[in-house]
């Protein structure tokens, strides 16, 4: 009996695990068996390698193979293990030297005429392989670049089997892309110049940019809620190297192509209220894949008409709105993404949209009112930092709507001075802004403002939980640090406190 190994990785959601890909050429009858707790996607490998051998003249082994992916406790999902299913039943076969395979990770799918075609997962399956000691890895030609984003690896492209035999004998494969002469993004981000008047909506908007706290906008339709919130990342500062490399991953799950390099702005999700409760928050059979939620990872998660989105989804993200990661839970294995996101919501008073609107009628009946209020519970509503209605123009303020407004870059320079501030404050604490602090760092570590009279007389009405005092002392510091006060005093706290009520 002839065997070979090759390498492969193994992702259950974020984590990967080394998979050693065992080929077994035997005597007997000709039949291929592959073991190893693989899903449906793989258990079809068989097909496409054979005729993907078979395509370059190679062929299949007329004996009895065996294929195991060990560990076989590991559930596997995917078509990545193609290329390390042919390179081990090639080294049995003689194909290439058995040791050729040694430390070395092999990536990709095969195609029925043997091209090697792009996967996804990529990006966190070669972070893995480098964890693991591993510096040789064989990937699809056409991803060299976003392999080659992990420093300290030799990438090795290939076009199709023949190619990969080659380079298992010793030939140097694919050429490496070109650069890209730029990574902009497709489309500019849209400017905060373009929304007229809402001075107050926008103030909100900067302050919750500067120390990533969620934001509830509320009032008529046409007042300008979509459109500040789609200005939001616009603002934003741009990641740092490691959030940068985290959601870069997490969008090479989903197949985001990263040929533009690594993700360094805020990401944007804004799902449609008919999404489903695994599109919002991940899923999937045996292991699940990354939602809406873990998409805007670092970034925004915008969900527009927030009312007409069904309680049952607005509910699942009580948990990742407090704990920055969402576990789910399935039968092969339990899967955590990472879901640290600033969430805006935006909602009209009523289903007709002028309910409290001066000048406005209202079609609605009270009861309609507080039944389309009440579809955003009030554990979400108290996991929101800022409460912001907004107005309809009137004439007097016309002319003020007309004139040139603020654009983003100033507002995003204020707000990257105020995260400066909260990076050095937060540092010995590892914290980076102040919508993340704790709730025992921020009353137990960092001073509080000497006037909290208003405060605790908003706690003595029942109007502010406990969360909620946390959520208005994080506000003041933010206020403070876009004032560039050292620390927050009555003044901020009572504006954080009326941010807080929607005043």
């Amino acid at each position: 009996m002839k065997v070979a190994r090759a390498w492969s990785v193994a992702l259950v959601g974020m984590e990967g695990a080394l998979v050693e890909v065992e080929a077994a050429i035997a005597s007997g009858l000709p039949r291929t068996v592959l073991v190893g707790l693989p899903d449906a996607a793989l258990y079809e490998a068989r097909d496409r390698c054979r005729a993907a051998m078979n395509s370059v003249k190679f062929g299949w082994p007329s004996d009895p193979v065996t294929i195991n992916l060990s560990p076989a406790f590991l559930p596997k999902t995917g078509t990545h293990y193609d290329l390390s299913i042919v390179a081990a039943v090639g080294a049995a076969k003689g194909l290439c030297p058995v040791d050729a395979l040694d430390r070395r990770v092999l990536l990709g799918e095969l195609g029925l005429d043997g091209r090697v075609r792009a996967v996804r997962g990529l990006l966190p399956a070669v972070l893995a392989a480098t964890q693991h000691g591993f510096e040789r890895i064989v990937v699809p030609a056409g991803q060299m670049r976003e392999a080659a984003l992990v420093e300290g690896l030799e990438v090795v492209g290939v076009e199709d089997v023949m190619e990969l035999f080659s380079v298992l004998c010793g030939a140097p494969g694919a050429s490496p892309p070109p650069p890209l002469a730029s990574s902009t993004p497709d489309e500019p981000e849209k400017d905060l110049a373009d929304v007229a008047g809402q001075l107050e909506a926008k103030w909100a908007l900067e302050v919750a940019a500067a120390g990533r706290h969620h934001l509830f906008l509320h009032g008529p339709p046409g007042v300008g809620k979509t459109l500040l919130a789609e200005r939001l990342p616009g603002v934003l500062p741009d990641l740092v190297p490691e959030e940068s490399r985290e959601v870069s991953a997490i969008h090479s799950l989903v197949g985001h192509s990263l040929d533009a390099g690594l993700i360094t702005r805020p990401p944007y999700s804004s799902p449609h209220h008919s999404v489903s409760l695994p599109a919002l928050v991940g899923g999937g059979h045996k292991v699940a894949q990354p939602g809406a939620v873990s998409l805007a990872h670092r970034g925004v998660l915008f969900l527009d008409e927030a009312p007409e989105f069904s309680p049952r989804l607005m509910d699942s993200l009580r948990v990742p709105l407090e704990s920055g990661r969402i576990v789910i839970a399935r039968s092969a294995a339990t899967t955590v993404y990472p879901a640290r996101f600033q969430m805006v919501l935006a909602a009209n008073p009523c289903p007709c949209g002028m309910a409290f609107t001066a000048g406005a009628q209202c079609h609605c009946a009270p009861m309609a009112v507080r039944r389309y209020g009440e579809r955003v519970s009030m554990p979400i509503r108290d996991r929101v930092d800022i409460h912001q209605h907004l107005k309809p123009l009137r004439k007097s303020f016309l002319k003020l709507a007309m004139q040139a407004s603020e654009p983003s870059a100033a507002v995003a320079e204020r707000v990257r001075l105020a995260r400066e501030r909260q990076r050095r404050r937060l540092r010995p604490y590892g914290l980076q802004v102040n919508g993340e602090i704790p709730g025992g760092v921020l009353r137990k570590q960092l001073p509080l403002p000497e006037d909290v009279e208003r405060l605790e007389h908003a706690v003595l009405l029942g109007e502010l939980s406990a969360r909620g005092v946390d959520k208005v002392l994080r506000l003041a510091w933010t206020i403070a640090d876009l004032a560039g006060a050292y620390l927050p005093d009555g003044g901020h706290l009572d504006t954080a406190l009326a941010m807080r009520r929607g005043e």
